[in-house]
């Protein structure tokens, strides 16, 4: 009975944790992407690799550095996949300034709804992981981590902040993830109107936290590209321009 049990725990943990997306992932198996446009710079930084990282039991989205209307650019073809591509990296609270990317997307998922279980996906997402102290968390939350770093090697990080672009939800909305309430994601594009467009956007990357999380943000940890259509079984095709970091 309590083997059963046990077995039947760490099964749902699993599932949940693979349905995080944005936290719980495998390590690269010796697979980088070398993409001398997307570096990350800023003041003590240098050009960096960004990895594949993918999700144990999911299919994956497909990434490629490519030019794409004559700007530098990842490609991303997600065909009921999720994956990211990932930068580690780590820049102090302190330093915390501006954060710049781009993207660009010929089509919306229809029956997506990022505040629901069910249907949580995105077109398009820039993730930013952040540091700070795990002693804080839910029992929820601590579960999770703590089986996260025995699958996968890596525990949850403390916050993950998410630029997202939505069907409905209103610009400068803030979406809980409906299974931790570490991970959100602020509304910058909702709806079809700028669709086949590159958009660049600016973003004060503390600002944006306090809103999200209602506290000071910790170290940044990681920025990382996500095109996941794994739970809506769809299909969607869209375009990464580079990033660029200020530090204060």
């Amino acid at each position: 009975m309590l083997r059963n049990s046990l077995c039947a725990r760490v099964l749902f943990a699993s599932c949940t944790l693979m349905a995080l997306g944005a936290c719980v992932l495998q390590k690269p198996q010796n697979e980088k992407i070398a993409t001398a446009q997307l570096e990350i710079s800023s003041s003590g930084f240098s050009p960096a690799i960004w990895q594949p990282m993918h999700l144990p039991g999911k299919r994956k989205t497909l990434f490629k550095s490519t030019v794409h209307q004559n700007r530098p650019a990842v490609q991303a073809v997600a065909d009921s996949s999720v994956s990211m591509l990932r930068q580690r990296l780590r820049l102090e609270a302190k330093a915390l300034g501006m954060l710049q990317f781009s993207w660009q997307s010929p089509q919306l998922i229809p029956t997506a709804n990022m505040g629901e279980r069910e249907t949580e996906d995105s077109v398009v997402r820039i993730v930013l992981s952040f540091d700070g102290d795990r002693g804080k968390f839910s029992a929820k939350n601590k579960m999770l981590s703590e089986l996260s770093l025995a699958l996968t090697g890596e525990e949850l990080p403390y916050a993950t902040l998410m630029y997202v672009w939505c069907n409905e939800t209103a610009v400068g909305e803030v979406i809980t993830n409906p299974r931790t309430d570490r991970i959100r994601k602020l509304v910058v594009e909702s709806g079809a109107k700028n669709l086949g467009k590159w958009l660049d956007y600016e973003r004060d990357i503390r600002a944006d936290f306090i809103k999200a999380f209602g506290e000071e943000p910790g170290a940044l940890t990681g920025i990382a590209f996500m095109t996941d259509t794994d739970n809506t079984q769809s299909k969607a095709t869209a375009w990464y321009g580079p990033v660029s970091l200020k530090a204060k």
